[in-house]
């Protein structure tokens, strides 16, 4: 196997403590490897003098493959007919808009400096279709979350006290799906819009049907994400996203995690104090929320950071699609899986003279610079909710730069100031910093010991800066990116376009309950319970099993 030399560059590597230091990096097969002898003459070397060196990034948050995000393509023609990508002798062809196609999800994300990718919400139903896409998303590394938080089975069996039933279905939807990690969104609510009744309620409400309450789903599948020992914990999208006041939902969800390690996703639409009927109490409860945060080491959150500009919102959390439906008017689209959860799809755009998205823009820079650890706090747009992950190089940029916001502020409506804490917050990321919340950070709380860092035996990922005052064009225009050792990007320009593993985990469970499983499934599902498991043969690219307890 070649052994490849990356000579000279200022390496940030905060997993393994290294800050701004001059050193080379060796490659081979793939991997990160311990500098060889002093008369080992490595096949190629390239010269980093003077650049900057990380791993590459990781997005554990985003939406770019199953079925919601396909019927947003079909949705918006107008978002994305104006953007086409062309076809090379080396990539495939294309759209961009706020949801590109397949194969220019994963141009751009290489493009980025981006090498590992997880889709937050895919519904077990929706497996199959998601492995396909996947299939044809070239270079990046991805995996998904599965939905469970409004699953029929887990919410009949958690009803009838049977905890271990629903350890084991849980065990096993996870192999059946080829998933990665448990996913909560709108815990229960969602059920309750698609049998008609108030899909915002609260984290108490009782669901019909099923006499279990939304803080019962989280505390269960939390407790089971730790006794299954998986790389990442439940992954939760809290209650009432998006409505005046839901801070109160959010803190009292993570309280209900109980002790047990928990991620609460895209936490700036959960983090809006005041009344539903009273606009001028609208604001901030970031202080409060990160307060407690900053206490409880087993909680982690990405912030789902809202730029300005038109992108498209989707949702597992079918009620909110048509919630933003009524207070944009725009067209929407609402999805219903059966047994499993549904989906709400609804174009949008932030306006900085909106004082509504002004706050929003805010609460998410407040969510930064308030959790006073960054490796507990991932960057996020929740792609494309709060915006593209295109601007993940803004964020940066504001996230460094105090005087950068200022400029910012000074362009939203004057109110803002009264409504949040950002105007009065020095606090200035390092590269450092930037490093652990865009790849080290997000690697350690996704359980991935082979990503997020450049140490001997990880993967060969690395991501190659040219230094600049100007952070966001620094970040926009990677010198280099290396995908497994492989050079995949040079200048901006893909020179190479592999095709990364599914990412997966495999946890072990009783499979003494298959036989309940199996007679439940058979009488609720229109599928038979043979066809339902995901086979091999949809896993074209291969497969990384990430050990379980890697996490715990």
């Amino acid at each position: 196997m070649a052994l490849l030399k990356l000579a000279g560059g200022t390496v940030h590597d905060p997993a393994n403590g290294v800050d701004g230091r001059v050193k080379d990096l060796w490659v081979r097969g793939g991997k990160v490897v311990a500098a060889p002898d002093p008369d080992a003459v490595p096949d190629r070397v390239y010269d980093l003098s003077g650049l900057v060196v990380m791993p590459g990034g990781v997005d554990m948050h985003a939406h770019i493959a199953g079925p919601k995000v396909n019927v947003a393509r079909k949705l918006r023609p107008e978002d994305r007919r104006p953007h086409p990508f062309r076809r090379t002798a080396l990539l495939r062809s294309g759209t961009l808009g706020s949801t590109p196609t397949t194969f220019a999800t994963g141009y751009l994300y290489a493009g980025l400096g981006y090498t590992t990718v997880f889709d937050a919400a895919i519904p077990p139903l929706g497996a199959r279709h998601t492995h396909e896409e996947f299939h044809d998303t070239p270079v990046i590394d991805k995996g998904f979350f599965v939905l469970v938080g409004n699953n029929h089975y887990l919410m009949d069996q958690l009803g009838r006290g049977e905890h271990d039933r629903v350890r084991a279905f849980c065990g096993w939807l996870l192999h059946a799906t080829r998933g990665y990690a448990l996913k909560l969104v709108n815990p229960g609510g969602v059920e309750a819009w698609k049998q008609g009744r108030n899909g915002m309620a609260g984290l108490d409400d009782v669901v019909p049907g099923f006499g279990v309450t939304g803080r019962q789903i989280v505390a269960a599948v939390a407790r089971v994400a730790d006794e299954l020992r998986l790389p990442h914990p439940v992954h939760v999208h809290c209650n009432r996203l998006g409505m005046p006041g839901n801070w109160a939902t959010t803190l009292e969800t993570m309280k209900a995690a109980g002790g047990h390690r928990a991620h609460f996703t895209h936490v700036q639409f959960h983090s809006y104090g005041g009344g539903p009927d009273d606009q001028d109490t609208f604001r901030s409860r970031v202080p409060d929320l990160a307060d407690w945060v900053n206490g409880h080491r087993d909680a982690t959150v990405d912030v789902g950071q809202v730029l300005f500009g038109d992108t498209t919102s989707m949702t597992g959390d079918g009620p909110l699609g048509y919630f933003l439906h009524r207070v944009t008017g725009r067209k929407w689209f609402n999805g219903d899986t059966e047994c499993e959860g549904g989906c709400g799809i609804v174009p949008i755009e932030y306006k900085e003279k909106s004082l509504v998205h002004a706050l929003q823009w805010a609460i998410g820079l407040e969510w930064y610079l308030l959790v006073t650890d960054p490796w507990r706090v991932g960057m996020s747009t929740d792609h494309p909710n709060g915006g593209s992950f295109l601007a993940y190089p803004e964020i940066c940029a504001l996230l460094m730069s105090r005087d950068y916001r200022r400029e910012v502020l000074k362009r939203v409506p004057a109110k803002l100031k009264d409504w949040c804490t950002l105007p009065d917050l020095d606090r200035e990321y390092t590269l450092n910093e930037i490093a652990i919340v865009t790849r080290a950070g997000p690697a350690r709380m996704l359980g991935l010991a082979h990503k997020g860092h450049l140490g001997v035996g990880a993967d060969a990922d690395v991501t190659v800066y040219t230094p600049n005052a100007d952070r966001r064009a620094m970040f926009e225009l990677p010198r280099y990116v290396f995908k497994a050792g492989q050079l995949v990007v040079e200048n901006g320009e893909i020179r190479l376009a592999p095709f990364g593993p599914a990412l997966v985990a495999r946890p072990e469970y009783d499979t003494g309950a298959l036989p309940h499983i199996r007679e439940w499934f058979e009488s609720a599902y229109s599928l038979g319970f043979e066809n339902y498991p995901v086979g091999d043969e949809y896993l074209t690219h291969g497969e990384a099993v990430v050990p379980c307890g890697s996490g715990s």
